[in-house]
C-alpha cells in the first residue's frame, strides 16, 4: 500500500493544474511543455494582453490561440482520479484503531482525530463533539466546495477589476514627466531672465564707470587749461571749477565700489533644506573673545575683543567651532545674524592647498564670508576671494551650503533666496568644520548673539518685517 500511495502521489503531481490546483479538466500543453486546464489558461491569457506567457515559467509564447486538448493527458487524468478514489475507499475500509483493533467509524471535530466505538466510550472523549466519519467528511466537503465557489467569485471579480484598471489606468508616468517638463521650462525662463538682468546691470555699471572716467578726464583737461590762464581769467572761473571738481570726486565711491545685487532663485532654499543639518557649538572652542550659551546654539562677543591686522586664518581665537565635522555629502545650515553689525561665517579645514589666479598655489585653512560696517554702510567680503560689495541693507539670515565631493562652499541670503558668493573647485583633503565669529564688535556697542537656526526653522521675509 505504501508503494501504491507513493506512485499515486507522483502521478497526481503530473496530472494537477498549477493554476487551479485540481485535476486537469480538458488539459492543454503549450510550447514550453507545461500543461494547464483549458479554462484556466484561457482565463490567464486575457484578451488585450501585450504578450502571452506561461503562467508557470513566464516564458513568452508567440501563439495567441489556445492549443487543442491533450487527449493522452486527459485520459491519464481520468485514470489518476479513478485510482485515487479506489485507494481512498480501500484505505477507509482497512483503517483500524491500533489500540482496539476496530474500524474507525467516528470523527472528533475538536481534536481532529478518527475514533473507533471503544475510543468513544473512554472518558477523555465522552464529552467532545463526535460524529460519523461519513457525516464529517460530507460536512467538510460541502465547506470546501463553498470555499471554492467563493474563491472563484473573488478571482473573477479581481480579473474584472484588473481589466477595468488596464482600460481606465491613469498615465501617471506621462503626467509626472509632464510636470517636471513644466518645472524645467519655468526654471529655464527664470534663468534667462536672471542672466539678462545681470548683463543689463553689468553694462549699466560699466557705462556709469566709463562716464565717471570721462568726467575725470574732462576735468583734468579743464584744470590743465586753467593753469595756463591769466590771473583775472583764472579767478573768474576758479570757484565754479572747484565746485564742479568736488561734485565729480563725490561720485567716485558710488561709481567704483560695486553694490551687491540680489537675484532671487525660485525654490532655492527649499531645495537646500533637504540637506539641513542640526549644528551645535563646541564649548571647548570658547575663548576670552567669545562666550557660548548653555544650549550650544548662541555665541556672543566679549568686551576684551582684540582687533588686529592679521590674516583671518591667523586669528582662529576669534572663532567658535561646531561640534560636527563633515567629510562627505551635501550639508546645509543657517545662521541668524540679525543682531550683529559685523560677523564672520565659514569653514575650517587644515593644511589645504588651493590654486589661485595664474596657477599660483597658496595655502589656506579657512573660507569665509565677512560683514563689515564702515561709516554707516555695510559691506560683504570674502576670504580668500574678490568679493567686496556694499549692501542695500544688512542681512538677517545667512544660509551655508557645503558639497564636499564637488569642493563647493556657497553663501545665500535666505530671505531673498539669492546667492551671495560661491567658492568652487576646493580640493578638500581633510574633514571640514563650520566656524562662526560674532565680531569684531563696534566700539561703544553691545551686539546681540549669533544664532544657529534649528533644522525646522523656515522663515520668509514677512517673518522679519513684523519684528
Amino acid at each position: 500500500m505504501d508503494a501504491t500511495a507513493k506512485f499515486l502521489k507522483e502521478l497526481q503531481s503530473e496530472i494537477t493544474c498549477s493554476i487551479c490546483r485540481g485535476y486537469f479538466c480538458e488539459p492543454v500543453t503549450i510550447r514550453c511543455g507545461h500543461s494547464f486546464c483549458r479554462a484556466c489558461l484561457s482565463s490567464s491569457w486575457r484578451n488585450g494582453a501585450p504578450a502571452f506567457s506561461c503562467p508557470e515559467c513566464r516564458q513568452d509564447s508567440q501563439d495567441r490561440e489556445i492549443p487543442l486538448v491533450n487527449r493522452c493527458l486527459a485520459e491519464l487524468s481520468e485514470l489518476g482520479k479513478e485510482l485515487s478514489s479506489k485507494l481512498m475507499q480501500s484505505t477507509e475500509g482497512q483503517s483500524h484503531c491500533v489500540t482496539h483493533k476496530k474500524l474507525f467509524k467516528l470523527f472528533c471535530d475538536e481534536d481532529q482525530i478518527q475514533l473507533c466505538v471503544t475510543c468513544y466510550e473512554t472518558p477523555e472523549h465522552g464529552a467532545q463533539k463526535i460524529s460519523l466519519v461519513q457525516e464529517s467528511a460530507h460536512k467538510y466537503r460541502r465547506e470546501l466546495e463553498n470555499l471554492q465557489i467563493r474563491l472563484e467569485k473573488h478571482l473573477e471579480e479581481d480579473e474584472q477589476l484588473l481589466a477595468q484598471e488596464e482600460r481606465t489606468a491613469v498615465d501617471w508616468h506621462g503626467m509626472i514627466m509632464g510636470e517636471f517638463d513644466k518645472l524645467h521650462h519655468f526654471l529655464m525662463e527664470e534663468e534667462n531672465l536672471c542672466l539678462k538682468s545681470i548683463r543689463e546691470e553689468q553694462k549699466a555699471s560699466q557705462d556709469r564707470l566709463s562716464q565717471h572716467m570721462q568726467s575725470l578726464q574732462d576735468l583734468m583737461q579743464e584744470l590743465q587749461e586753467a593753469s595756463h590762464q591769466a590771473n583775472l581769467d583764472l579767478l573768474q572761473d576758479a570757484k565754479q571749477l572747484l565746485g564742479r571738481s568736488e561734485a565729480v570726486l563725490a561720485k567716485q565711491a558710488k561709481a567704483v565700489i560695486p553694490e551687491l545685487r540680489e537675484y532671487p532663485i525660485h525654490s532655492l532654499i527649499e531645495m537646500f533644506n533637504r540637506f539641513r543639518v542640526d549644528l551645535t557649538l563646541d564649548p571647548r572652542s570658547a575663548t576670552s573673545c567669545v562666550t557660548i550659551s548653555e544650549d550650544l546654539k548662541h555665541v556672543k562677543a566679549r568686551g576684551d575683543w582684540e582687533v588686529g591686522t592679521k590674516a583671518p586664518e591667523d586669528c582662529l581665537h576669534h572663532y567658535v567651532f561646531a561640534k560636527q565635522v563633515f567629510s562627505s555629502g551635501s550639508k546645509y545650515w543657517e545662521v541668524d545674524v540679525t543682531q550683529l553689525p559685523q560677523w564672520i561665517l565659514g569653514i575650517y579645514t587644515p593644511n589645504l592647498k588651493r590654486k589661485r589666479a595664474r596657477n599660483v598655489a597658496s595655502c589656506t585653512s579657512v573660507f569665509l564670508l565677512q560683514c563689515v560696517k564702515k561709516e554707516g554702510d555695510y559691506y560683504l567680503q570674502t576670504y580668500p576671494g574678490p568679493l567686496n560689495h556694499q549692501m542695500k541693507s544688512p542681512l538677517s539670515r545667512v544660509g551655508v551650503y557645503l558639497e564636499y565631493s564637488l569642493g563647493t562652499l556657497a553663501f545665500y541670503n535666505v530671505l531673498q533666496s539669492s546667492l551671495i558668493y560661491n567658492f568652487h573647485s576646493i580640493s578638500f583633503k581633510a574633514p571640514v568644520t563650520p566656524i562662526f565669529s560674532p565680531g569684531p564688535p563696534l566700539p561703544g556697542t553691545k551686539p546681540g548673539p549669533m544664532t544657529l537656526c534649528p533644522v525646522d526653522s523656515h522663515l520668509c521675509a514677512c517673518c522679519y518685517s513684523s519684528q
